[in-house]
């Protein structure tokens, strides 16, 4: 816009166009910078928000009200804020992104409110065809009203009117409906905006006589118990998220500038998945989708408040990534840290209640908290030997805590080392691995150990020497047909008595296994290259149980065929009951062990009856 624009008298408004592409400007603001046409109104509430602040900075005791009037296709929204003079049309309504950086008036004051980025009632061009201004200035009571009424091509006209079109000092907001907007401009559509995003609001917003704002906030209001607390914002979580919470945290921090309150979720939710928060800015809806605002662990909750501290992007639909933002995420993870240290202390049920949904979410807190896992130590469950205990519990039954990384080496010795007395904890689940290892941090003198393939056969007993050599034949048959598949066999005495073979192996072994099976099936560059990386890895094991009476009657077998085959269906067994993948070496055994046991079993001896 022209500076030097002269002023238009009453009776011959004044043309002028706007300095921007209008249309690729509405383009801009529906596809790209604002989610829904519905931040319109975010936009005239914003407006008139700021408006009436800038009116009470220099009037306190100036009204506070906003009022909306929806019907066929148009839309009027009334404010008693400080009103625009002619200059102020077109400074603030008509050029796009101009900075508040005059001491003076309404761009003054503006700085300091919502309506920070220049665009104005120009959003309202996403729904409406037409927009017509009616304004007069608090500042200057004298002057005459001002009129400016812009068209959708990037026209717009401005005029002074008689002082009767507005008496009292403030704006009004006429919209026309675009083709297919009509919807937007609705009444009932309307209220339900308004009240979206308007519930917070400190003045009096209504749509015709009905209320927008529902004051004070659910968090601040006083109630008579603590149970009546609890029901209020349960009902209040339910009209919000759709949810009935397991539990309220009040998120009262006044040095961040935020008050709210955190809902934590009934049901179990993934670790990875971004959980959306509600956010207001003084009141003002910003986003239903803000992710930033609590640390990566609190995934367990969604949160609702209002602060006037945060910064928003420019399409206010989401929070700034700043220091201000990273230190209210702090705050607010600490609250809710506070709490579960709360609970620990002094309600264990609500805690226990929470951790059979949550414990994902607190473990991967007590990961980088040391505190927090050794408040927690009591109350964590882990897998067990022993059944499903806390680490707190497992460590005073055992002296040192054996523990598997993976979920498939805790299935292979679990039984075993159970029935050996050897208590072992699955760290194969997400975060439990790194927690048992902090055990001794938070736990002096607590003893960790991984367990291992040869820790468990070291458990294992031994059998008579001279019973081992008598079975030297039949150990030397079953070693030679695993060999290939890089497994050994040894005979160990065990219970439970139950349990004829256990497959043994450990990370490395697998690894190696892996690599082989690569090296096989590689071209000759490639298998030169994974030749080259064969390591010195320790192979796996099939443990034979001499306390066993299959194994028994199978070592007293004198056929190194049938030994063989019998060899091979143990440790197919072995591998099927550790519930491990199976290798297509693997498979291959099992058929040609189960296909060898069939034709042992139906075998005719030539010379004997057949009609026996």
């Amino acid at each position: 816009m022209d500076s030097q624009t002269s002023q238009p008298s009453q009776a011959s408004p004044s043309p002028h166009t706007f300095q921007v592409d209008l249309r690729g400007l509405v383009d801009l603001l529906s596809h790209h910078l604002y989610s829904s046409p519905k931040v319109y109104l975010r936009e005239l509430l914003q407006n008139a928000v700021d408006a009436i602040t800038a009116r009470r900075a220099e009037q306190p005791d100036a009204p506070a009200t906003v009022r909306l009037y929806a019907e066929g296709g148009t839309l009027r929204v009334e404010d008693s804020g400080i009103g625009l003079t002619e200059s102020d049309v077109h400074s603030l309504l008509a050029t796009i992104g101009r900075s508040s950086k005059r001491n003076d008036g309404l761009e003054s004051a503006r700085s300091d409110f919502l309506g920070q980025f220049g665009i104005g009632l120009l959003a309202c061009f996403v729904v409406a065809e037409r927009i017509r201004v009616v304004s007069r200035s608090a500042r200057t009571p004298d002057a005459a009203p001002v009129e400016w009424t812009a068209a959708d091509d990037g026209s717009y006209t401005v005029r002074t009117l008689p002082q009767e079109a507005r008496a009292e000092p403030g704006t009004t907001v006429h919209l026309v409906a675009r083709a297919g907007a009509g919807e937007w401009l609705d009444r009932d559509r309307v209220l339900s905006l308004a009240r979206d995003f308007g519930a917070l609001l400190p003045y009096d917003v209504r749509v015709g006589d009905e209320a927008v704002a529902d004051l004070p906030a659910p968090w601040d209001r006083p109630y008579p118990s603590p149970s009546g607390r609890r029901v209020a914002l349960a009902r209040h979580c339910r009209e919000l998220f759709g949810f009935t919470p397991l539990d309220s945290i009040g998120l009262d921090v006044p040095l961040a500038g935020v008050r709210g309150v955190a809902y934590v979720l009934p049901t179990a939710v993934s670790p990875a998945q971004r959980a959306s928060h509600r956010v207001h800015l003084k009141g003002m809806l910003l986003t239903e989708r803000a992710e930033q605002l609590l640390p990566d662990w609190a995934f367990f909750v969604r949160c609702v408040l209002d602060t006037d501290s945060l910064r928003p992007t420019a399409s206010r639909e989401s929070l700034y990534e700043d220091e201000t933002l990273a230190a209210v995420r702090e705050a607010l993870g600490e609250r809710i840290r506070s709490w579960l240290t709360g609970l620990a202390a002094n309600d264990p049920e609500r805690l226990a209640a929470f951790l059979s949904v949550h414990h994902l979410g607190v473990k991967s807190l007590a990961r980088h908290d040391t505190e927090m896992l050794r408040t927690m130590l009591p109350w964590l469950p882990f897998e067990t030997t022993d059944g499903r205990l806390s680490l707190e519990e497992f460590a005073q039954r055992h002296p040192v805590v054996h523990f598997t990384r993976t979920v498939e080496e805790y299935r292979q010795v679990a039984p075993i080392a159970s029935a050996q007395g050897v208590g072992v904890v699955n760290g194969g689940y997400t975060y439990d691995s790194e927690l048992i290892e902090a055990l001794p941090a938070v736990r002096p003198g607590t003893a960790v150990s991984e367990l291992d393939a040869d820790t468990v056969t070291a458990h294992l007993d031994t059998v008579d020497p001279a019973e081992e050599l008598a079975l030297s034949g039949f150990l030397a048959a079953a070693r030679a047909r695993l060999d290939p598949l890089d497994c050994d066999v040894v005979l160990r005495a065990f219970h439970p008595l139950s349990t004829p073979a256990l497959h043994l192996d450990d990370r490395a072994a697998r690894h190696e296994q892996a690599r082989a099976e690569a090296e096989e099936q590689a071209d000759d560059l490639w298998a030169g290259i994974l030749g080259s990386l064969r390591g010195s890895a320790p192979r796996a094991r099939l443990v034979l149980n001499h306390l066993n009476p299959l194994i028994r009657r199978i070592g007293s077998l004198g056929d190194p065929d049938l030994i063989g085959t019998a060899t091979e269906s143990l440790y197919g067994q072995a591998l099927l009951m550790a519930q491990r993948p199976l290798r297509p070496a693997d498979s291959a055994l099992l058929n040609r062990a189960f296909i060898g046991l069939l034709e042992w079993a139906t075998h005719t001896d030539p010379g004997k009856d057949d009609r026996r």
